[in-house]
């Protein structure tokens, strides 16, 4: 499913071969311009794939697409159009080497409950098809859900010989191993192959995006604000804007400059679509990191539950599911923390991977979070004890897995386990000498006061 970008020859000949339309035609430049969404995330890919179902119910490739956009969306919600795409596909009787057959039997995988062999099969079709961006995309995201960060690296690696600068889609791919790169720590590797993306393809949303990460993860505050700044208007209206505002916000907790970032929340992440699991993710993220700074956002975690409360979280991905426990737990909404567990519990039986190594944080990390918003410290210290290991598999990024080290750091120090505090403050000033955060927490080491006198104290150094 890649094409060149003068002459998009594989594309066309797999759209024709399974449409029967003739290359070049309107139909094969719309599946072009979805896939080219997809993967840069400026416009609605499954908007535009939907559209073209809607004039071509039967075509062999839409449906394709749509799997694919709904298994790297890990979208629980939208199950039932994936099952009647994969309908469409095997009733038009691929040949079982057929590419579509290939992309059909790994979605069903996905839709089985099996994201570890869905990864799997999307991978295999590379071996025979090195170009086929779509399935490489697929497999790129199932993976960094799993949290396997050498295998996503090394994906890429193995295909870039094979790709070059005039291939359509050569500078997301660029863009998918940059990020590979800097979830493995290589800081420097991924900034300089994420700017020869932006190089191809200026204000590529995917790259910018790989940067911002490269700054946050090397604590380049300063940095990271003005390149964001820079670049607002190439990803503000993709389908990074909320995610990169959050990053915008990060950058304001780590200057220890938490009114920028309740403004952030309140004016671009508050604002977001409730039906987008990811922004809401986003949202309880920062709010459970101001929370842990004092920062009063009680009336917040009401709407956010609110939010939250109208999903069917039954077989939503783990980090989702956790997500939304942060903001049951913060707003003291029982009924609906019993509620996410009896889902989770019909869940397991019906589509939960035994593979996925979020699962095994789930029971820990939510039994955590819940102490912690009662005041529990010292037992939401114990149940973080047991996750600490595991912790950078949670299902995000290393930016996104931090908030239970963060959350670890506050609960020893509101526990009064100095040692534990302390060790947990060092290896967060380590990685990031110049956190004014990590510099407020280091004055709290010293201080015996309450929670907001101890944030009051320390930020007035």
């Amino acid at each position: 499913m890649s094409a060149n970008t003068a002459v998009p020859q594989g594309q066309a000949l797999h759209a024709a071969t399974h449409t029967g339309a003739a290359p070049g035609s309107d139909s094969v430049q719309r599946y072009h311009r979805a896939i080219d969404m997809m993967l840069t995330q400026r416009g609605s890919a499954l908007g535009e794939v939907e559209r073209v179902l809607a004039d071509d119910p039967g075509s062999v490739i839409g449906h394709c697409l749509r799997a694919a956009l709904i298994v790297r969306a890990d979208n629980a919600a939208l199950r039932p159009a994936l099952a009647a795409s994969l309908a469409a596909i095997e009733a038009a009787h691929p040949e079982i080497g057929d590419l579509a057959y290939r992309h059909a039997i790994a979605a069903r995988a996905w839709l089985n409950g099996d994201q570890a062999g869905a990864a799997l099969l999307y991978s295999a079709i590379l071996t025979d098809w090195p170009h086929d961006v779509v399935a490489l995309a697929v497999a790129h995201s199932l993976d960094f859900h799993l949290g396997r960060r050498s295998v996503m690296r090394e994906r890429i690696a193995r295909l870039l010989p094979r790709w070059t600068a005039d291939m359509f889609g050569y500078a997301s791919v660029l863009a998918m191993h940059a990020f590979a790169l800097e979830e493995s720590g290589q800081y420097r590797r991924a900034e300089k192959m994420a700017r020869r993306a932006l190089a191809l393809d200026p204000g590529h949303p995917g790259a910018i995006h790989v940067v911002v990460h490269v700054m946050e993860m090397q604590g380049r505050v300063h940095d990271g604000l003005a390149f964001l700044a820079s670049t607002k208007p190439a990803w503000s209206k993709s389908g990074l804007s909320v995610h990169l505002a959050w990053h915008r916000a990060l950058f304001h907790l780590d200057a220890n400059n938490p009114k920028s970032a309740v403004a952030i929340y309140d004016g671009r992440i508050a604002t977001a679509d409730s039906a987008d699991m990811t922004a809401l993710a986003d949202g309880s993220a920062l709010l459970w990191r101001l929370q842990l700074q004092d920062v009063d956002v009680s009336e917040r975690w009401r709407v956010l539950a609110d939010r939250w409360a109208m999903h069917d979280l039954a077989g939503a991905r783990a980090f989702f599911f956790v997500h939304a426990m942060m903001a049951f737990a913060a707003a003291g909404r029982t009924a609906d923390v019993m509620r996410l567990v009896k889902a989770r519990l019909g869940s397991n039986v019906k589509h939960a991977s035994p593979l996925a190594p979020e699962e095994s944080l789930i029971e820990p990390l939510c039994e955590a979070l819940l102490a912690f918003a009662r005041g529990d410290y010292a037992r939401s210290v114990e149940w973080l004890r047991r996750v600490r290991p595991i912790a950078n598999r949670c299902g995000g990024s290393v930016a996104q897995c931090d908030v239970i080290h963060l959350t670890f750091t506050e609960a020893a120090l509101r526990a009064h386990n100095a040692r534990l505090a302390r060790a947990l403050v060092a290896e967060r000033t380590a990685r990031k000498p110049a956190s004014r955060l990590n510099r407020l927490l280091r004055w709290r080491l010293t201080l015996g006061k309450g929670p907001a006198q101890r944030v009051a104290m320390a930020r007035a150094h």
